[in-house]
């Protein structure tokens, strides 16, 4: 008798246990819409237009429809590269400022119907729609509100137009995860022939709520972005960062589209946010949004690309990062080798969880129920999360690895279906017997990763410290990234002085200054040091418990500017000595018009054989010299024939280092005249100078 009761007790506690009711949700929380959207987390954009073959930004919107021409347009090829890549879709912008559609659309004249291109007959928004099908991706589309094209924009004829492009976006191409409003709106344009400037009231002149009906009727799975959302919003800025505090709640009804303060005080989201807005981290592979030969130099680095990763999906953001296809109709072969080198480190950086399925204690289980129980955050289900009492807000969970383990990645996710709670939690590590802290953060949101040091340690505890309600985790993974191996880089001040770095902590250096090639018997890099020699500087960068080593770093450096100054007209001028301070992100411009003279001293005699240049390295309105003379003189006073004389050929496609050789020939002086600029804006400047001897 005493069994049966025991064993009727077990199971009421059982039952009891089983039914504690969920927690509440606190609002605002996602849709099913944006639950689809956030599970996609990383899709890419492909600006290709007009302005490919203007070789603009923004078009002005009188171009003429055969311009667009693109010679190899293969879209499989963008959705290859994006499959290979990991990532789940791609938006296109079917329409940016310009006008120009990229469909046969029936709305007005200025589209692929009017060109050449496949005689008149392309259609580049149906191949991509066929190749994101054949490859399983899902299309998006960007509509450019703006039209500077339109000889209608401003008027109400105009948004009839607009919507009817959207009807045919959102009818004849299948299914679309998102549609994209850009915030841009508004100013100069051809508008027909009127050439002129055009405002509109950004907040009333699109009757949103009436557009955004059409997307709802005709693609109700499809989220809307734009600055105010309604479903995803802009992050505030084009660099790939969310911030260290994003929260997914907006105060939406104070937003639109092309508000002027919405970065700096809405872009981070809001703890008390009336809407379930998330952020959208939109960057380029390269500086400009659109191809332009002239960048092929400037296509991002695997560390600068881990950087937007971490730091946008690491910090609760989706990630769209664009591709800007070539005028082949191609993305370029050095944004296909770049991403595809981001895919194979994030696979590499995720692909052990030391968490998983290791034993897991909290402080606290919400009703001492088995279904919100600790371990639930290691069993890697989306739909099992770990929960507290309605009245603790402040809780820990202990993640016990069995061993000494050792990792550097320390990735949390909330269930976003009950809304976003956390504002503030810690990361401690269990080392020689005694807790440390090794992180403190605030919000987390779907995704929070953090790269940490390199930690031994045989438990691991979280702490919520501070929740809008009872914090519900439904993950945590702890994993041990490898080191990025990639050469390192190596500048020299204007004093001389070499500065050799490595992307990662934790690495070693190894060089050489007489052109050998270096290895693990090589010089060791600990702190800068001084090179009052020409030399070939070598380096390579070795993860010492892997063994695995970097290809060779190679900077070449000839006399050092120690003594260098700039004399003559500009002697005085701010930032002259931007011109030899080693940094090519840095430059001196003058806006006068040319001939411009730039005098040095180089503060003793050389036997020089030739110059090297490279000019302005800034995205918009650069300094960068085209026609040119260079004169040597040994008192700054009496300047010869040129020794150097030319033009720096296609420098404004290819702003790279610029150098020419000529006979030896002893001087202290320098002259170097700016004939004429590669830019129409009228700018010369100079990034850095050297000489060769």
């Amino acid at each position: 008798m005493t069994n049966r009761l025991f064993g009727l007790f077990v199971l009421l506690i059982s039952v009891s246990c089983s039914n504690v009711a969920p927690p509440e949700p606190v609002l605002p929380v996602p849709s099913e819409r944006q639950l689809a959207w956030n599970d996609m987390e990383y899709y890419a954009f492909v600006h290709f237009n007009m302005n490919t073959f203007s070789d603009m930004e923004w078009g002005f919107g009188d171009e003429d429809p055969d311009t667009f021409n693109p010679t190899e347009l293969d879209c499989r090829q963008w959705a290859r590269i994006c499959k290979e890549a990991g990532m789940k879709g791609i938006i296109l912008t079917a329409k940016h400022h310009d006008g120009f559609c990229l469909w046969p659309t029936a709305t007005t004249e200025h589209s692929v119907k009017s060109s050449s291109w496949r005689n008149g007959e392309g259609d580049v928004v149906q191949e991509l729609a066929d190749a994101c099908k054949e490859y399983g991706l899902k299309l998006g589309l960007y509509l450019s509100p703006w039209d500077r094209n339109n000889p209608e924009y401003g008027n109400d004829k105009y948004i009839e137009i607009f919507r009817a492009q959207l009807r045919e976006l959102m009818t004849n191409y299948g299914d679309v995860f998102e549609v994209w409003f850009d915030g841009a709106n508004g100013g100069t344009g051809y508008y027909g022939g009127a050439n002129e400037e055009r405002r509109v009231d950004k907040l009333t002149y699109y009757d949103w709520e009436n557009t955004y009906r059409i997307i709802r009727e005709l693609q109700p799975n499809a989220v809307i972005f734009s600055d105010a959302g309604p479903d995803v919003r802009w992050v505030g800025n084009e660099n790939g960062y969310a911030y260290p505090t994003t929260w997914s709640n907006l105060l939406r009804d104070e937003i639109y589209g092309g508000m002027p303060e919405y970065s700096k005080k809405y872009s981070k989201g809001q703890e008390n946010g009336t809407h379930w807005v998330p952020a959208e981290v939109d960057v380029s592979i390269r500086p400009g949004w659109y191809y332009h030969k002239y960048e092929d130099h400037k296509v991002k680095t695997l560390p600068q690309l881990l950087d937007i990763y971490y730091n946008s999906i690491g910090r609760n953001g989706s990630l769209l990062i664009n591709f800007p296809v070539d005028t082949r109709g191609l993305i370029h072969e050095k944004d296909e080798e770049q991403i595809l080198k981001l895919a194979e480190a994030v696979k590499v950086d995720f692909a052990n969880d030391l968490a998983a399925g290791k034993i897991a204690e909290a402080t606290n289980v919400r009703g001492n129920s088995k279904k919100y129980k600790a371990a639930n955050v290691t069993d890697n289900d989306p739909d099992t999360y770990w929960a507290t009492d309605d009245d603790v807000i402040q809780a820990s969970l202990t993640i016990d690895l069995g061993e000494e383990t050792t990792f550097n990645r320390f990735l949390v996710q909330e269930d976003i279906r009950l809304g976003q709670r956390v504002k503030a939690f810690l990361v401690e590590a269990y080392i020689n017997n005694k807790w440390e802290e090794i992180d403190s953060q605030t919000t987390i949101g779907r995704k929070r990763i953090l790269r940490l040091p390199e930690t031994a340690a045989s438990k691991v505890r979280f702490t919520v410290n501070d929740s809008k309600a009872s914090p519900v985790i439904t993950k945590i993974g702890i994993y041990h990234a490898p080191k990025v191996i990639v050469e390192p880089k190596i500048s020299r001040t204007k004093e001389g002085i070499v500065n050799i770095e490595a992307f990662d902590n934790g690495l070693n250096i190894y060089y050489t200054v007489d052109g050998t090639e270096p290895d693990l018997n090589s010089l060791k890099y600990n702190t800068p040091f001084e090179l009052s020699q020409k030399a070939t500087v070598k380096a390579i960068v070795v993860d010492p418990n892997e063994n695995t080593m970097s290809t060779v770093s190679v900077a070449e450096f000839d006399v050092p500017k120690t003594k260098w100054k700039v004399v003559g007209k500009y002697k005085d001028a701010e930032k002259t000595n931007l011109i030899f301070d080693g940094n090519e992100n840095t430059a001196f411009t003058i806006g006068e018009s040319a001939p411009v003279d730039f005098i040095f001293d180089l503060g003793e005699s050389l036997v020089i054989t030739g110059f090297k240049y490279l000019p302005d390295q800034q995205r918009f309105n650069p300094g960068i010299i085209f026609n040119y003379k260079l004169y040597l003189s040994n008192d700054g006073k009496s300047w010869k024939q040129p020794v150097a004389e030319g033009e720096f050929s296609n420098i404004r496609n290819s702003p790279v280092w610029q150098t020419n050789s000529f006979a030896p020939v002893n001087a202290r002086y320098i002259k170097f005249t700016a004939l004429s600029p590669a830019e129409e804006n009228g700018k010369v400047g100079i990034a850095e100078f050297d000489v060769i001897t």
